[in-house]
């Protein structure tokens, strides 16, 4: 009985060993497990691109249509939305889900994060965006992939997702990232009515997470993201934003792993910005 006790324990063991997915997954990593059944790939480029020829069995959620509310395109969509989403693209509570995307791995980050509010931790984004390496390493296909249907069940996270109220009454307290690009940060640019930046932000592109490779993406190394950060402290909450939540998604999922304490403010400076009764700092116009 000690003998049969100790096989299950084993077993139970390797397979929680099994079921860890990295945040950051290397292509070596999916193609070992390219075969799981509980594996789930998802691939959020266009439509079109991803007729062209993807991952064999990925699903296809274009960000633009699956990842925002149709009308405010820097909110999340409805959570019953979410959750027919998730279930038509085959995802239980065991699933394995690597997402990838094109030359910028933020919008596969915006699925990421998502994942996590609806509080399945099993997610993982491949360290590469589509092209030579996938190619040359995983199976492509041309053919639509219909999964198998199942019942996905949320449970939200409400810690990882801040609103703007949260954001107002953490100003000059918690740390506040920017993820934009410099030139929006400082008011040179902006997709809203106004210039600048929540007051008191500091400003880490999500850009700044990876690099260019044959033409897609490539996220750092681990070594590397931690240099990146290493100024920013951690004995304080931090709240991330950008423009429409897509880079501090990407943001969220390296400082989590760097061990900080992150959360990702959804209306992104598309609200704040267009928000009046909300204070800027360093507006170049109005």
């Amino acid at each position: 009985m000690r003998y049969i006790f100790l096989v299950l324990f084993f077993h139970q063991l390797l397979f929680a060993i099994e079921s860890n997915i990295p945040a950051i997954v290397p292509v070596a990593w999916l193609k070992e497990h390219i075969n799981d059944p509980k594996l789930v790939i998802i691939d959020v480029r266009k439509k079109d691109i991803f007729a062209q020829g993807h991952i064999k069995h990925a699903v296809n959620l274009p960000a633009f249509e699956y990842l925002f509310d149709t009308k405010h395109h820097y909110a999340l969509p409805k959570l019953s939305f979410l959750q027919k989403t998730f279930s038509d693209a085959g995802i239980d509570d065991t699933s394995l889900i690597v997402v990838y995307g094109n030359n910028q791995p933020i919008w596969a980050a915006r699925f990421y994060w998502i994942a996590k509010v609806l509080g399945h931790q099993q997610v993982g984004l491949l360290e590469v965006g589509y092209g030579p390496q996938i190619e040359k390493s995983l199976p492509i296909s041309k053919q639509t992939y219909i999964p198998r249907k199942t019942h996905f069940i949320p449970k939200v996270d409400s810690s990882i997702l801040k609103t703007k109220l949260d954001v107002a009454l953490s100003l000059h307290k918690d740390t506040i990232i920017d993820g934009r690009p410099p030139e929006f940060y400082i008011g040179e640019k902006s997709h809203a009515k106004r210039f600048g930046h929540i007051p008191s932000a500091l400003n880490y592109p999500g850009s700044s997470n990876y690099v260019q490779v044959d033409g897609s993406s490539k996220m750092k190394t681990m070594q590397k993201l931690q240099k990146l950060y290493t100024k920013l402290p951690k004995d304080k909450p931090v709240i991330l934003y950008c423009e429409d939540g897509a880079d501090a998604a990407l943001n969220f999922l390296v400082l989590q792993q760097l061990g900080y304490d992150v959360s990702v403010y959804d209306g992104s400076w598309l609200e704040w910005g267009n928000d009046f009764n909300l204070p800027i700092e360093k507006p170049q116009r109005e």
